[in-house]
């Protein structure tokens, strides 16, 4: 049998993006009337709760024609998140989002984790 190892821990920028804390996060929120927020968990950890208007889509199945449907203009700020630091969906949707041509791209780095544990303002479905 063997170990699963440790979980990976998700890079500390992703070049093209700009990192932000839970307080940023907030700032963002409500400085930036065109701000699309996107959740990239599992649709069970979004019903359980989540930051008042994301949207939920998996990283997995983000598609380029989603997020084009979605976020029409590339300049439009996307703020992307998930559990936090040992969570890689965040990552990797903003990755793609970078390599569809999106300009405007935001990264909540300690995710879900970082917002609870401030006890921020969440929505249960």
């Amino acid at each position: 049998m063997v170990a699963a190892g440790p979980k990976p821990v998700v890079p500390e920028q992703i070049p093209g993006s700009s990192n932000l804390t839970a307080e940023q996060v907030i700032e963002l929120i409500l400085n930036e009337p065109d701000l699309v927020v996107i959740d990239a968990r599992k649709k069970t950890e979004y019903i359980k709760g989540h930051i008042e208007g994301a949207k939920n889509m998996l990283n997995t199945h983000m598609t380029q024609q989603w997020l084009v449907n979605e976020v029409p203009a590339k300049d439009t700020p996307i703020l992307f998140y998930c559990n936090g630091k040992r969570c890689l969906r965040s990552s990797d949707a903003v990755s793609k989002a970078l390599s569809w041509g999106y300009e405007n791209i935001f990264w909540f780095r300690g995710g879900w984790n970082e917002w609870t544990e401030k006890k921020l303002p969440v929505v249960i479905e």
